[in-house]
């Protein structure tokens, strides 16, 4: 006979991780161990220094808190498929947190020793909730008996590698080699033989360096180097090595990181084991033909706007393959960006082309929004500007006319390569955002000490640019003038504060989840301002208090102010994670609908979806808290 109890709480735990990587039979030895706790409202599970019990809880149905007791302070909220007491696996000590239900609730208690016995067979199980338990005990925000999984996924992958999903990469495995003494007139001869690009010189059969045609092109041929000395004086040491289960992704992200074209290939991925092959950016293009490197160089030789909408396209199925590979949102954010600045500075100089003549004065084209934060992965619409130099003398309204004719010329080309022209205008060939650096510095101090809803909204956007194709003295002069201002009229960051508190995060996915009340996009929920947008907004006004420009995006920032505020460390690395976590599940979405992914289909959702994304507001409302009490806002409020 079926037990239909057991068969439920199977159905409910397979959605949820840890529970979704075991086995059929794993989970339903748990599910048939499971007991069934039903709590009244302020019903306390546990108590903080109380023994720790022999079992851990997964709530499925209400919501239990989690608080500090000295203080009665509420560090976190669980609800459906939320894991807590996790304690219980190592079995060491007391609770340090009381858990009680805020709700009527129904919980699944289930046999620590029963998990430990099933995750000591389950590799990924295990490196998940070792994992988890190590993060949250230095987490002072989420709380140690609290498990949590953005920024975490990636350890559910079969095997050490982040990119098991990708296609193993095919490398020679017949190296051409010699020994260091060897001549570089009879290395080239041999290269030439073998008809092969590079040569890798090895001492007992481990490499020790590599010579490649670029080294004979910019060493022998310009005559740096005599032909006669041994290839040992211009190799290229040390190599770069990786095992032989090297994966694509894998090497294109070592081939960018160290901008070389060859990898080799060892017994063991080190130095000091045998070479068994060599792995070149040409077997990557033959492999996988949307190579970034390649792409860029496609860029480079683009000779019209239609040609650089044919990359941007192959750029855009580079990015699909990449969030399928769970390849790190925080790389891709590098790649696709690289490719967008080279195809906007493609267009730039197509656009300067057509001139009928050249610039009168220096400029710059700045990115602004999400392209100048370099988190624009999506073909979004454009958000740019143009800073040209003072005119000293001459017809001011003659430079100003080229400047907007030319930018005209290269809004309309990015439009075409896919980038929409922006509804609310705020592009470059409009004329509030074509300006001489005077213009832009008294533009600048207007927003910034005569702050209105508007200006303030403007600031968001255009305190984010990044110099793309330029004179970089002109941005920065712009720089200098910003901070000026800002020094002078400090309360502005206050105005600032209060636009990043505009959108409050939902604290509860199920309970308190902001969807939108009207419209075409009626109960979706809008991703970009409900939770992107406030870590971008608190990243943005945290480093402006700290008087630095230099940087532009989100985890760069969140990084800085890491090392800047080490009492909030914690918090700001917590805020990485997420904003990671939402990033790539905005283009991830976006993707699979051909869309922004701004807005989510609440329905569309898995329920381990679900918990992915509602572990992510936890961090907003602390950074959110931060900037409430380091601004005095609540006066303001």
């Amino acid at each position: 006979m079926k037990n239909t109890i057991s068969e439920r709480i199977f159905d409910f735990l397979k959605n949820f991780p840890p529970f979704h990587v075991l086995s059929e039979e794993q989970l339903y030895t748990i599910s048939k161990s499971v007991k069934v706790v039903y709590l009244q409202k302020d019903k306390y599970i546990f108590k903080s220094n109380e023994k720790i019990h022999n079992h851990f809880y997964v709530v499925k149905d209400g919501a239990i808190g989690i608080f500090k007791e000295d203080n009665g302070v509420l560090v976190d909220e669980c609800d459906e498929g939320d894991i807590f007491g996790l304690r219980a696996l190592i079995r060491k000590g007391n609770y340090t947190l009381s858990a009680k239900a805020i709700e009527e609730s129904i919980l699944y208690s289930i046999s620590s020793e029963l998990l430990e016995g099933i995750i000591n067979t389950n590799a990924q199980a295990n490196k998940f909730l070792l994992s988890s338990f190590v993060a949250n005990t230095q987490d002072s925000y989420s709380g140690e008996n609290k498990i949590s999984v953005f920024g975490k996924l990636e350890n559910l992958k079969k095997n050490e590698s982040n990119f098991t999903e990708v296609q193993s990469a095919k490398y020679s495995k017949h190296p051409i080699t010699c020994s260091p003494s060897v001549s570089i007139k009879e290395a080239a001869q041999t290269m030439s033989a073998k008809k092969v690009g590079s040569i890798v010189i090895t001492n007992q059969n481990k490499p020790i360096g590599i010579v490649t045609d670029k080294d004979l092109r910019t060493k022998i041929a310009t005559g740096q180097f005599s032909i006669e000395d041994n290839v040992q004086s211009i190799m290229s040491s040390p190599v770069i090595t990786y095992p032989e289960n090297i994966t694509v992704a894998e090497a294109q992200i070592a081939m960018l990181q160290h901008r070389i074209t060859h990898l080799c290939i060892t017994k063991d991925g080190t130095h000091d084991s045998d070479l068994v092959g060599i792995l070149s950016e040409h077997d990557i293009v033959v492999i996988h033909g949307n190579n970034p490197s390649v792409l860029i160089k496609e860029v480079k030789r683009a000779k019209s706007a239609i040609a650089l909408q044919y990359i941007s396209s192959k750029a855009q199925q580079l990015l699909k393959g990449y969030i399928k590979q769970n390849i790190p949102i925080d790389f891709i954010s590098k790649v696709i960006s690289a490719i967008t600045m080279a195809i906007t500075q493609k267009s730039i100089s197509l656009a300067l082309e057509e001139m009928n003549a050249p610039p009168p004065v220096n400029f710059s084209w700045l990115a602004i929004g999400s392209q100048g934060r370099k988190e624009q992965l999506l073909l979004t619409d454009q958000d740019n500007a143009l800073v040209f130099e003072n005119i000293p003398s001459g017809d001011p309204y003659k430079t100003k006319t080229y400047f907007l004719e030319l930018s005209q010329k290269i809004t309309e080309k990015l439009n075409i390569v896919g980038y929409e022209l922006c509804p609310a205008n705020m592009m470059a060939s409009n004329p509030q955002w074509c300006l001489s650096l005077e213009e832009w510095k008294q533009q600048f101090n207007n927003w910034i000490t005569k702050p209105d809803e508007d200006k303030i909204m403007l600031c968001t956007i255009f305190f984010d640019y990044d110099i793309v194709y330029g004179d970089e003295q002109l941005v920065d002069k712009m720089s200098q003038s910003i901070f000026k201002s800002i020094n002078r009229y400090e309360i502005f960051l206050n105005f600032l504060g209060l636009n990043a508190l505009k959108n409050p995060p939902p604290l509860s996915f199920f309970r308190q989840f902001l969807v939108e009340q009207s419209g075409e996009h009626k109960d979706q929920f809008d991703i970009k301002a409900r939770a992107l947008m406030p870590l971008v907004d608190a990243a943005r006004l945290l480093i402006l208090s700290h008087n630095i420009k230099s940087f532009n995006n989100t985890i760069l920032r969140f990084e800085k102010l890491a090392h800047l505020e080490p009492q909030n460390k914690d918090l700001y690395l917590l805020c990485i994670d997420a904003f990671k976590t939402l990033l790539h599940f905005r283009t991830q979405y976006g993707l699979r609908n051909n869309d922004s992914g701004r807005f989510i289909n609440l329905k569309s959702l898995s329920k381990a979806d679900r918990l992915k994304l509602k572990r992510c507001f936890k961090p907003i409302k602390e950074i959110q808290e931060l900037i409430r009490i380091r601004f005095n806002l609540s006066q303001m409020l």
